[in-house]
């Protein structure tokens, strides 16, 4: 019994000492006290020697140590081993490179290439080890030997990374596109892959080289992956005539085909102000979809882009149209998203909330799932708020809000209340939501609940009366009512009556917001430098140089002052909500190819 207790006793020590040593020999190594991680790897090594990544360490140590003899010594030692791994070779190949012994260097390497020729599945390893030492025209090489002798492996990812890590920006793209052509990967893998390297500068030289390869194959081997991939490349070129071209080609090839790519690729369009381009796109898809869905969602965005800048005769000839989609689809549960858009059109665009309220009051008869409900009571509540409704429009949220706690639309509902509370003055309901809302999951709308929150607390603790945040609440809503004119007269009263007082950057931020809106750039400018100038320390900093940043890249075309607004949020606002996209913009105009 003393003997079996002896030798769990001993077995588990001996365990201990083993696992202490691994960690220890892994944190010197880590911590690059290569004298210390050296004394641990040699016993890690003597208990275990057929552990490669232990041998592979101290190899390394010794180099760092610059002890190459031992290391000479070491490997020649493991390579008297029965079978020992041939990757030995490039690494007493690459000790003596260390030396300069070039010529000795090239025998062992050599020698490693050899044993391809005897077991190709070597190919692998020994690429990755003549890719670790940055040999990368000998990892290509052994590779490629190996697919020679074996054409059942395939190195081309491996290969294409290298190819990449060359700067051999073709031959890269073949191989990727070697893979995905083979059915060997995945074309979102390849395009994961491909993107650092593409820009959206249609004259780089790398986005040249892709649309020549791209093309070349197509005219060699026709697939609609050609297709698909070019109109990527188009898209990120911004180019979207161009890849509405592709996306025809596409849905044309393929019988009974989605028209999935050919919505996303208008949305898209429409989301980069490429307005006519997306009404091509939408206007095809009605033409040739049977599905009646599909062809409303179009229907809709071409009212959307005929919404832009309506005059008072458009806006007529829009109404008939949404009277026309209506004698055609119905008030019906499958054309809610005709309802809600007729309902906005007519309370935002006509200022006639009375019959949008009625049309959707008679919507919710419908027998409609949860979030149909909640879909409709949300937009119901937005022109309820117009109409200055608010205790009803808050009756509509609260249903919403209860009903679906954990959704996204119930946190919107959550923010609806807040907003609408705040429109009535009722700060202090407003901040108990907004709280709620500063953890939620969108991250729209928790960063909207923390500018509110802080707007409200700020402007609340220095002014009892809440003066100023009454006068900013009803020009919030003035704009809100897009009675932009009203709203930045009002706000021009807080900035005349309120200077020096916390409001005053809320007031220059929203008050620019509606310059934009007006399209008076000059003023929008002159407002965002106030933000800097005066309260270049305050919460709305970032929002100011962003703002900026977006003005000089796509109004004023000066892509010089852009980058210095965009590079302000990357040194001094990591934690900006903008920080990504001002990141991308600034790397975009110094001409980086974005990942």
């Amino acid at each position: 019994m003393r003997f079996i207790f002896f030798i769990i006793t001993y077995t588990a020590l001996s365990t201990f000492s083993f696992a202490q040593d691994d960690f220890l020999a892994k944190q010197y190594f880590a911590d690059g006290d290569f004298e210390k991680a050296v004394v641990f790897y040699e016993k890690l090594v003597e208990k275990n020697p057929r552990r490669t990544e232990y041998v592979q360490d101290l190899v390394a140590c010794y180099q760092q140590l610059e002890r190459y003899v031992e290391a000479e010594d070491f490997l020649n030692e493991r390579l008297k081993d029965r079978n020992p791994y041939p990757t030995l070779l490039i690494d007493l190949g690459y000790n003596y490179a260390l030396q300069e012994k070039e010529d000795m260097a090239q025998i062992n390497y050599d020698k490693a290439l050899d044993i391809i020729s005897k077991n190709p599945n070597y190919g692998y390893a020994l690429g990755l080890q003549f890719q670790k030492y940055s040999l990368l025209d000998l990892a290509i090489k052994a590779f490629q030997q190996s697919m020679d002798l074996n054409p059942a492996l395939d190195f081309n990812f491996q290969m294409a990374r290298i190819y990449g890590e060359q700067g051999n920006v073709e031959a890269m793209y073949n191989s990727y596109l070697n893979l995905v052509i083979d059915g060997k990967t995945s074309k979102s893998n390849i395009l994961r892959s491909i993107d650092d390297f593409v820009s959206e500068d249609a004259e780089d030289k790398n986005n040249i080289l892709l649309k020549k390869v791209l093309l070349e194959r197509a005219q060699k081997n026709p697939d609609v992956l050609w297709n698909e991939l070019l109109s990527w490349l188009f898209v990120q070129q911004k180019q979207y005539g161009s890849a509405f071209r592709q996306e025809k080609a596409i849905y044309k090839r393929m019988d009974g085909s989605s028209t999935t790519r050919l919505e996303n690729l208008g949305k898209d369009a429409l989301e980069n102000e490429e307005n006519e381009v997306a009404k091509d796109i939408f206007s095809y898809i009605i033409e040739n979809t049977s599905n009646n869905l599909i062809k409303l969602d179009s229907e809709l965005y071409l009212i959307d882009i005929e919404l832009l800048n309506p005059s008072a005769s458009q806006l007529e000839a829009i109404q008939k149209k949404y009277d026309a989609l209506i004698d055609e689809y119905g008030y019906k549960t499958q054309s809610l998203q005709l309802q809600v858009a007729y309902a906005n059109f007519l309370t935002f665009k006509k200022n006639d909330p009375a019959p949008a309220e009625k049309l959707l009051k008679n919507s919710l008869d419908l027998p409609l799932s949860d979030r149909g409900t909640a879909y409709l009571k949300l937009a119901l509540g937005d022109i309820l708020v117009y109409d200055k409704k608010f205790n009803e429009a808050l009756i509509y949220f609260s249903q919403i809000q209860q009903k679906l706690k954990n959704d996204v639309l119930g946190q919107d509902a959550r923010y609806k209340v807040a907003q609408t509370s705040f429109y009535k003055g009722d700060f202090d309901w407003a901040l108990t939501q907004l709280k709620v809302l500063r953890s939620s999951t969108s991250q729209l709308i928790a960063n909207d609940a923390m500018q509110l929150s802080l707007l409200i607390s700020d402007n609340s603790l220095e002014d009892s009366t809440q003066t100023a945040l009454k006068k900013y609440a009803r020009a919030d809503f003035l704009a809100y009512q897009n009675k932009t004119d009203e709203a930045i007269t009002a706000l021009g009263d807080i900035l005349e009556n309120h200077k020096g007082e916390k409001i005053e950057d809320e007031a220059l931020l929203k008050q620019a917001q509606l310059f934009e809106k007006k399209k008076k750039y000059e003023d929008a400018e002159l407002n965002y430098q106030k933000i800097i100038t005066f309260y270049g320390n305050g919460i709305l900093a970032d929002d100011a140089y962003y703002a900026l940043g977006e003005i000089y890249r796509k109004i004023l075309n000066d892509p010089i002052k852009a980058k210095e607004q965009y590079e302000k949020i990357i040194y001094n606002y990591q934690d900006s909500y903008y920080f990504p996209e001002a990141r991308k913009n600034f790397r975009i105009l110094r001409g980086d190819s974005i990942n």
